[in-house]
């Protein structure tokens, strides 16, 4: 299944679990004094780690990329929409937080967005 390309404006080649080989869609929008950045799922076009499994180590990598500083930056994951009658592959963005972030460790923490929020996202 092939990911539309509305949902990135570039693809973002990183090192995933074990520095195997990964891409990922990636969007980079300002709001403010934050920067939000959404990875994108790529499914078969993605040859290594999932953006979820990525986690911390793809925030990183983006962050240290583009020039980011952590806490300026907003971490958003995307599902995108395939068009697949599989409800699982319906679109949903999620706002990750990192405990490392601010100098702790352990899970992320995800958050669903509300429809209104992605639209506000965009505006």
């Amino acid at each position: 299944m092939k990911v539309p390309e509305k949902y990135y404006d570039e693809v973002f080649e990183f090192k995933g679990l074990w520095d195997v080989p990964s891409k990922c869609g990636l969007k980079i929008l300002k709001h403010g004094e934050k920067t939000h950045l959404i990875v994108t799922e790529l499914y078969q076009d993605n040859p290594g780690t999932s953006v979820t499994y990525a986690g911390y180590s793809l925030f990183r990598q983006i962050c240290e990329s583009k020039g980011l500083r952590e806490k300026d930056v907003v971490y958003l994951e995307c599902n995108p929409d395939t068009n697949s009658k599989l409800s699982f592959y319906d679109e949903e963005y999620y706002h990750v937080v990192f405990p490392e972030t601010d100098g702790g460790s352990g899970r992320p923490s995800y958050g669903l967005l509300s429809p209104d929020d992605v639209k506000l996202l965009f505006s």
